[in-house]
């Protein structure tokens, strides 16, 4: 079984409404990148299955990605820092409308994830991301407990970051 494959049977179908996703996106032709799990699993040695696509698309073209996104089938609905997307899967996606993540598109790479071509955040990005989430204390204790464990992921590949985590998040860690 490739990876692809498994990706789309542990998410029933998800490889579909992703590739659609980056399909949609790429022919907006406008800046984005996959940020959160799918991101750390491009950097990290080991890949993890996430139902959840967090992306982050140009602030200022947002509502044209959301629309080109709804005429290709996904239901839309709006939070406070995102807009979430349902398609036909069990895949969750959620673009964040954060302004922390604004320059994140301009300094994303290319890569495969799951045997899926798309966009990334940098491997800096990605860790700036994974700090802040864990440091929301209105998350819930098991996302912020997933994101302790993303930064120890990229950590575990890229040791170089470690001067980037705070004190307190390498003694969690570290245990």
């Amino acid at each position: 079984m490739t990876s692809k494959q498994f990706y789309d049977w542990q998410t029933v179908g998800g490889t579909g409404d992703v590739m659609r996703l980056i399909m949609v996106l790429e022919k907006l032709d406008l800046p984005w990148c996959m940020i959160g799990g799918l991101a750390v699993n491009h950097w990290a040695a080991e890949p993890m299955v996430t139902q959840d696509v967090d992306i982050v698309i140009a602030l200022d073209q947002v509502e044209a990605a959301v629309k080109a996104l709804e005429d290709a089938g996904f239901i839309s609905k709006r939070f406070a820092w995102s807009i979430n997307l349902t398609g036909e899967s069990k895949v969750s996606v959620q673009i964040s409308t954060e302004e922390m993540y604004r320059e994140f598109p301009s300094r994303s790479i290319p890569a495969d994830i799951h045997g899926i071509l798309m966009r990334v955040a940098s491997l800096e990005d990605t860790l700036a991301g994974k700090l802040s989430a864990y440091a929301d204390a209105q998350r819930r204790a098991s996302k912020r407990q997933k994101d302790l464990a993303d930064i120890a992921r990229l950590l575990e590949s890229h040791p170089s970051l470690q001067s980037r985590i705070p004190a307190e998040i390498l003694a969690r860690i570290n245990g």
